[in-house]
């Protein structure tokens, strides 16, 4: 099992499958929600538990796809693909190893200029 929260704890989760590898997606929502680019690894709704509820506030980034903050702390947590079978977890929002590493690199062409992908991975532009 693997557990994570927001900063001020308001949240946490409870994730009870393995992580797959997570995607860092460098798109211009995923930069100005997080301030930088977004690590986040997909995994199966009934997987998921999440406490505290109450203190996700959702922010319908498009049709398709909401975005879960602490209303509390304003920590990024989740990307939820609204009508698909699994939802998002930010990466940095695991407490303990959680044992994956980046698998590749999406939306490349809307990464800042203030930084290079270097890691070899495959890196997809959109």
């Amino acid at each position: 099992m693997h557990k994570g929260s927001c900063l001020c704890k308001a949240v946490t989760f409870e994730v009870k499958s393995d992580l797959p590898g997570p995607d860092a997606c460098h798109c211009w929502h995923c930069r100005k929600s997080s301030g930088h680019f977004f690590v986040s690894t997909d995994v199966p709704r009934s997987a998921v538990t999440i406490h505290g509820a109450e203190h996700i506030t959702w922010f319908q980034a498009t049709e398709k796809v909401r975005r879960g903050f602490c209303s509390k702390c304003g920590s990024p947590l989740f990307w939820d693909p609204t009508k698909l079978d699994w939802i998002g977890i930010a990466m940095g929002a695991f407490d303990d190893p959680t044992g994956t590493k980046i698998r590749i690199h999406v939306h490349v062409s809307d990464k800042g200029d203030y930084y290079d992908i270097t890691d070899g991975l495959t890196q997809k532009q959109d």
